[in-house]
């Protein structure tokens, strides 16, 4: 199966390569490493199986695919906060691009989402039923759109998609590191 990653030099996109390299997967990594980093993928360059694109999701492109991980987008408080005209592109602009791109060539599509959408949670954690108290930030709206989307296209288009939240709890090792840059070995 060939696979698209977008955000695949992520911390968690390279991880989910490792995971498809293995399976025997072909993959197709898509990052402009804005926070992304090369180190994290280094092990699969020059594998016939692996393709690395530099590249801005709120572009366009013209790739043909199986299955779509859409996992980019700055995800720390400090990335975010820093260019969030950056961000907004990104969660609306990538996320339509990429929708685009899966309507297309007929890929399943999956969006890996923020439980920052949901505000300050009362529950801990948070179940995907969950709904939480909103938050009015720019980075919880367009990333709380780009799951709206995600939604409507299942209903009106023969896109198969996925939508799953990425917990703060999975992060809860490297608390004390918001904001930084992740890579392997740190």
């Amino acid at each position: 199966m060939r696979i698209l990653v977008t955000g695949g030099a992520g911390f968690i996109g390279s991880h989910l390569i490792d995971r498809l390299m293995a399976a025997n997967h072909e993959v197709i990594c898509l990052d402009n490493f804005y926070t992304g980093h090369k180190r994290n993928i280094l092990r699969w360059m020059g594998n016939p199986y692996f393709e690395l694109v530099r590249h801005d999701i709120t572009e366009p492109i013209r790739l043909e695919v199986d299955q779509i991980y859409h996992l980019a987008c700055p995800a720390s408080p400090v990335h975010y906060q820093y260019n969030p005209v950056k961000t907004v592109k990104t969660n609306v602009l990538g996320t339509l691009n990429m929708l685009g791109l899966a309507k297309r060539v007929k890929a399943r599509f999956f969006l890996a989402s923020t439980s920052e959408v949901y505000g300050d949670p009362e529950v801990h954690p948070q179940p995907e039923e969950y709904r939480g108290s909103v938050n009015p930030s720019a980075f919880a709206v367009v990333t709380t759109k780009a799951s709206g989307w995600l939604r409507h296209w299942r209903l009106t288009t023969i896109v198969k998609t996925m939508l799953k939240f990425v917990w703060c709890e999975f992060l809860t090792p490297m608390a004390q590191n918001v904001g930084k840059r992740w890579s392997r070995g740190e």
